[in-house]
């Protein structure tokens, strides 16, 4: 068993955690990263499947994650847009199949209209909630004891109208039914994007991918980090504290640090046995959080054959059990690809059905999208990160109702020396790539703060290091 001592441990080589530790190094700081699997990325994972690179983990970039652009530019690692050229396609709640152009589904004029107020009242709550503080809303109370779902349904009458809408946020954001999580979360979710319209303009939230995949954003951080700070393979399942600091035990090394930090998303803290236990406060706001379940679903051709029917690729329905696909082909490769997104109690269903079931269902879904041709993949694989040992869910963890507002307020709050950070707990960038960056910044800036015993500011949002890298 190895031994270590540094200033700080930090549990997790994903975005948050490699970011600290690149900030904590930059700061003149001993930093030891432990990683339960045995590669760097957290929820960003790129794999090479029969010749074809799929970004099995998280991939798109927004205009407004400037944390993530301003780490990308430091890294000297660039960016592409992705493809959107072509005419979209609706599958309605009858399975009528509708090519469109243009922001709005083709689902009837009033129905259009009742959609636009729902974002109309979204984006007016969105504007008045700091996303660092959703609880500080004068109707936090009320906003989290209601479904989203409910909600919806309070603000109009229209059930095709609130299933378009929720779909966004249910199935395309927080994986999970609209009735299992609160209007606040839901709030929290546009306010953390700068407003619901971001979410439901896929031209903005997804934006462009990086070149290189997204995983190789933390690859490029455990390089700079160097040899003798990375140890994967060593998940922390034993941790000890005191006021002066923590003894962190992995499977082969043990770090004594002054310092912790949990980067890993609030799901997996109880795989942790703490000596001495975390406070009440904590143990219970940790089981009012939980990860959705989606399947990515990656479908790799000859060529984009959508394009030569002018169709972007790009395709939803509220009631299909594929609700969202988009053209994700890779960077400068000839072929085409699909991805498609199958969340909550429909990615239940397909888990329940053998493989080759499975595939049909799916594929039949891109085929009424986008043409037969869709049906006859080179190449087909579905993400499922439920089944991932460290992660057992996606994309992100968030409370159930009346969780914000009641245990919100204290998830920032150390215990003793330890700290916790990962995306799922992000104001602006939360549950992206960008909330985790601005995270890791954060903390890190906070734990340098006191250790040299000065005040932190708590008004620093992450988007720019704070440190310069020292000789």
């Amino acid at each position: 068993m190895r031994q270590l001592d540094r200033d700080v441990v930090i549990v997790g080589a994903g975005p948050t955690g490699l970011t600290a530790a690149h900030e904590l190094t930059k700061a003149g700081r001993s930093v030891a990263v432990l990683e339960a699997r045995d590669r760097v990325g957290g929820r960003t994972w790129t794999g090479e499947v029969d010749g074809a690179t799929l970004e099995i983990g998280g991939q798109w970039i927004s205009p407004d994650q400037t944390a993530l652009y301003a780490l990308l530019d430091e890294l000297g690692i660039d960016t592409y847009a992705r493809h959107r050229e072509g005419s979209s396609v609706f599958v309605d709640h009858d399975g009528n199949r509708r090519v469109y152009d243009g922001e709005d589904f083709p689902v009837g004029e009033e129905t259009v209209r009742q959609i636009h107020r729902l974002v109309e009242v979204m984006d007016r709550y969105a504007a008045e909630i700091d996303p660092d503080l959703p609880w500080a809303h004068p109707e936090a109370k009320q906003l989290d004891t209601i479904s989203f779902h409910h909600w919806l349904r309070e603000q109009v009458d229209d059930p095709v109208a609130v299933d378009c809408v929720g779909l966004f946020i249910a199935g395309g954001m927080l994986t999970k039914p609209a009735t299992s999580f609160s209007a606040l979360q839901a709030l929290l979710m546009a306010a953390s994007a700068g407003s619901f319209s971001h979410l439901v303009d896929e031209d903005f939230i997804l934006d462009r991918r990086v070149v290189g995949t997204m995983q190789g954003v933390s690859q490029a951080l455990a390089a700079r980090l160097g040899d003798d700070v990375v140890f994967l393979d060593n998940p922390v399942l034993r941790l000890e504290w005191t006021a002066e600091g923590v003894v962190a035990h992995g499977a082969d090394v043990v770090v004594r640090a002054r310092r912790a930090i949990l980067a890993v998303p609030p799901n997996l803290y109880g795989r942790v046995s703490y000596e001495p236990a975390l406070p009440r406060t904590q143990l219970v706001a940790h089981q009012h959080q939980s990860m959705g379940l989606v399947i990515k679903v990656h479908a790799v051709y000859d060529r984009p054959f959508w394009r030569e029917a002018g169709l972007s690729g790009t395709a939803f329905s509220p009631t299909s059990t594929v609700q969202e696909v988009y053209d994700n082909t890779f960077h400068e490769d000839a072929r085409g690809t699909l991805v498609g997104f199958v969340s909550d109690e429909k990615a239940d269903a397909v888990w329940a059905l053998d493989e080759d079931a499975r595939r049909k269902v799916i594929l039949d879904d891109l085929a009424l999208f986008l043409g037969d041709e869709a049906r006859e993949p080179q190449v087909f694989y579905l993400s499922d990160f439920g089944s991932e040992e460290w992660t057992r869910g996606a994309y992100a963890t968030s409370f159930d109702l009346g969780g914000l507002h009641r245990f919100g307020p204290s998830q920032h709050d150390p215990v003793g020396p330890i700290f916790f950070a990962s995306s799922d707990l992000a104001g602006a960038g939360y549950q992206h790539v960008d909330g985790a960056v601005r995270m890791g910044r954060r903390t890190a800036a906070r734990i340098v703060a006191e250790l040299d015993g000065s005040p932190h500011d708590p008004t620093y949002d992450g988007v720019a290091s704070p440190f310069e890298v020292t000789a």
